[in-house]
């Protein structure tokens, strides 16, 4: 297993598959993009499948998220989804993306043994989404969700990120939007992972704020159907249910202590946090010619040094120098 030193175990991997992206989100790189990854540092294929097929039938991987950059980018994603749902014991397999080309593929992930899907939608008007992500594809985004619904990945879950003084008034009509769709909506706290390094406490949007629009507009209660264990969205259920919303606040409300998840980098370096500021690398044991036993050995001794948590709140935090889209959410 991989437990670290205060006893958690990570039995929920994310995997990112590539650092590309072809949004600009605000939050995350700036309008002009960011030198990619060299196509040779990152993981082939069967480099990532062979990682996955240690953490699952060596080290108690039971969840993989595939995630970017954006996942849909690369062409092998169905392949890569296909080998890992014939792992044993399968694993529930879900992917993170930004919903551009969803529409067109979301039938083959399927197939191929996706079971859920997670798509970014941080606004409904056509105006802030090319403020905010300097691209004009809000149509690809909606007709994505909706090809997701279709395809049975569900249930289908929105991501969203609401930045002061451009969407923090949309918290209710996204709610209502996913509401209508039997989409589930998860409003997140932007966090310190933007490559511009611009991130700062008093622009965010709290969790508390979050909560205060959305139970101006709905009746919001505990969801006792659900276990929020170590999932990091505390959901609720509004008017009664069925429908659930999620808000996820890393910065103010930090869930730590029940953390389960590790990741995997694009370019195969092991992040026991999203905030890490040190990685341990896989790939180059990959490629040395390590047997299963010496990279599975890495892998534990990466996962035992795991800090308690991620220090956001701490006076001597420093954001980490690699930004989201080269990390994997």
């Amino acid at each position: 297993m991989l437990t670290d030193s205060y006893g958690r175990v990570a039995t929920d991997l994310r995997v990112s598959l590539t650092d590309r992206c072809n949004l600009r989100c605000a939050y995350c790189m700036p309008p002009e993009g960011l030198d990619w990854l060299p196509a040779p540092e990152v993981l082939t294929g069967d480099e990532i499948v062979r990682l996955l097929r240690i953490g699952v039938e060596t080290l108690g991987i039971r969840e993989v998220r595939f995630t970017g950059g954006e996942p849909l980018l690369r062409r092998d994603l169905a392949d890569i989804i296909t080998r890992t749902a014939a792992l044993g014991p399968r694993p529930e397999i879900s992917l993170t993306t930004n919903g551009i080309g969803l529409d067109r593929r979301a039938v083959e992930l399927k197939q191929a043994g996706l079971d859920r899907i997670n798509v970014s939608l941080d606004t409904l008007r056509p105006e802030v989404f090319r403020k905010l992500t300097h691209r004009d594809r809000l149509a690809d985004v909606l007709s994505g969700l909706e090809a997701a619904a279709a395809a049975g990945l569900v249930p289908v879950k929105v991501n969203s990120v609401l930045m002061r003084d451009l969407n923090d008034d949309e918290a209710p009509a996204l709610l209502a939007y996913c509401l209508e769709r039997g989409y589930e909506a998860r409003f997140i706290e932007q966090m310190p992972l933007d490559a511009q390094h611009g991130w700062q406490r008093k622009e965010m949007v709290t969790a508390g704020e979050i909560f205060g629009s959305l139970a101006a507009a709905f009746n919001l209660s505990a969801d006792s159907e659900r276990s929020r264990g170590s999932a990091p969205a505390e959901t609720f259920l509004v008017n009664g249910g069925p429908g659930r919303v999620g808000v996820i606040a890393s910065v103010t409300r930090p869930f730590c202590g029940a953390c389960d998840r590790v990741r995997l980098t694009a370019d195969g370096q092991v992040r026991n946090c999203l905030f890490a500021r040190e990685e341990s690398d896989l790939r180059s044991a990959l490629r040395s010619g390590a047997c299963d036993a010496d990279i599975a050995a890495r892998w534990r001794a990466a996962v035992a040094s795991k800090l308690p948590g991620h220090g956001i709140n701490d006076p001597s935090f420093l954001q980490p120098d690699r930004p989201m889209s080269a990390i994997g959410g």
